[in-house]
């Protein structure tokens, strides 16, 4: 074979690398990089300019001023994370919930970010060919997960406080009759401020959830988990109470896995996530771990208890949330002002965004008449349909617009907001008048 047909076939790669997609961020990153003058509301970013220097200066140097000290954080460290980090991670998870039972340090494990572990639970209990179900929409980079290792997505309906328990038993009930019931792993849930939509997910529709799961699970054959992404958790606008995990539902901690991050709201740079797993999954978890690597940076590990124990990581997530807070009300009112009535928007209540539809199907993927129109403006957002599943059981949304305010400047927000609302109206003020 000329050396040209060996280099151009892709036939000896593994079937995850000939099954691998292009993820959506290469797309969303090139037309940012392209045009750095363009308004970007589609970066998932913390805003820059409140990222903590000088505390993590001053950790570091609390952390290096001793040699004993400095050598253990420059080692290795243990591969299911640093003890005192899991202890306070477990502690705080317990305080923030504010009820039921104490988590247990031992049922935490360090991660390289949250997307470790996400990627790590797919590992975990998933094959070639099995059924995660999602929201509808859904967090896209989890979407590209479960794309690379050929798990098929079925999507949950949500209302405005969370998953529709109801939907997830339409969804399991259809895939019995299509004989796929046993194939089902999972119910994967961003229940806080979620990515795309800025919803939180309320303690009860939770329980419910859970609720049907068990109900399920004697006709799967198997344990049905549910698996609540908490990576937002601690971005909330100051005034907002938020429910607590559900952890806090003591009888179903058995099917409950969690998982959330210190990256967001301390710093994205420290790629340190953590997760609460039932005693079914740890050991197995914990020896996948293992394979990916000898453990979680131990200097970074140490940053984040040193930071948590001091109080330094609290002030700092207490003074950037009513910054936070500005720029999503920025967001808020720059909607009202410019998008029709007909559009329909999630109102910023914390996290770094909130999600747009327009009526009547119109189209905002990447190939659309409306997309070409705001990159032709200077305006770039997340097409909605990343964040859905290829669910064969409805139509694919074709019109929704993950619009995101966390690291954009309120200028820069309110133009992008203008130029978007702008589009909306000369394009398609006609077809919105004659659907409402």
């Amino acid at each position: 074979m000329p050396a040209a047909d060996i280099h151009d076939s892709r036939g000896h790669l593994s079937a995850l690398g000939q099954r691998i997609r292009v993820p959506p961020i290469t797309w969303l990153m090139s037309q940012a990089l392209r045009r750095p003058e363009m308004v970007s509301l589609a970066a998932g970013f913390t805003d820059n300019e409140f990222l903590p220097v000088e505390e993590v200066r001053a950790v570091l140097d609390r952390i290096l001023v001793g040699q004993d000290r400095a050598r253990r954080a420059l080692q290795y460290g243990p591969g299911s994370g640093d003890d005192r980090l899991r202890e306070l991670t477990a502690a705080r998870l317990g305080s923030l919930d504010g009820k039921g039972p104490p988590v247990d340090p031992d049922s935490v494990l360090i991660t390289n970010g949250s997307q470790q572990f996400l990627y790590m639970a797919v590992e975990a209990l998933c094959d070639e060919g099995d059924v995660i179900l999602v929201e509808d929409p859904t967090y896209f980079v989890f979407l590209s997960i479960m794309q690379s290792r050929g798990i098929l997505g079925r999507g949950v309906a949500m209302e405005p406080d969370g998953l529709c328990a109801s939907s997830l038993e339409c969804v399991l009930e259809r895939l019995e009759r299509e004989g796929m019931l046993p194939r089902v792993k999972f119910l994967y849930s961003v229940t806080y401020f979620q990515n795309p939509t800025g919803r939180t997910t309320s303690l009860e529709r939770k329980r419910r959830a859970l609720e049907v799961l068990r109900r399920w699970e004697p006709r799967v054959g198997h344990p049905l988990y549910y698996l609540e992404d908490v990576a937002y958790r601690e971005l909330g606008f100051p005034e907002f109470a938020l429910p607590p995990s559900s952890l806090a539902l003591e009888e179903h901690r058995d099917r409950v896995i969690l998982t959330g991050t210190y990256s967001k709201p301390f710093a994205t740079g420290i790629r340190v996530g953590f997760a609460s797993l039932p005693p079914s999954l740890l050991d197995v978890v914990r020896r996948i771990k293992g394979n990916h690597d000898f453990g979680t940076s131990n200097l970074l590990q140490q940053i984040l208890a040193e930071a948590l124990e001091s109080g330094i990581y609290d002030r700092h997530i207490s003074g950037t949330a009513p910054h936070y807070r500005q720029k999503g009300e920025v967001m808020n009112r720059a909607i009202a002002e410019h998008f029709p009535s007909a559009v329909r928007v999630t109102r910023a209540q914390g996290g770094l965004c909130l999600w747009a539809s327009l009526p009547g199907r119109i189209p905002t993927g990447p190939d659309s008449s409306f997309c070409r129109q705001a990159l032709d403006r200077g305006v770039l957002y997340v097409p909605g349909e990343y964040a859905f599943c290829s669910d064969p059981g409805r139509p694919m949304p074709l019109s929704g617009m993950r619009l995101c305010f966390g690291s954009a400047e309120p200028g820069d927000i309110e133009t992008g907001i203008g130029l978007l609302g702008g589009v909306i109206r000369e394009q398609y003020e006609e077809e919105i008048a004659a659907i409402v």
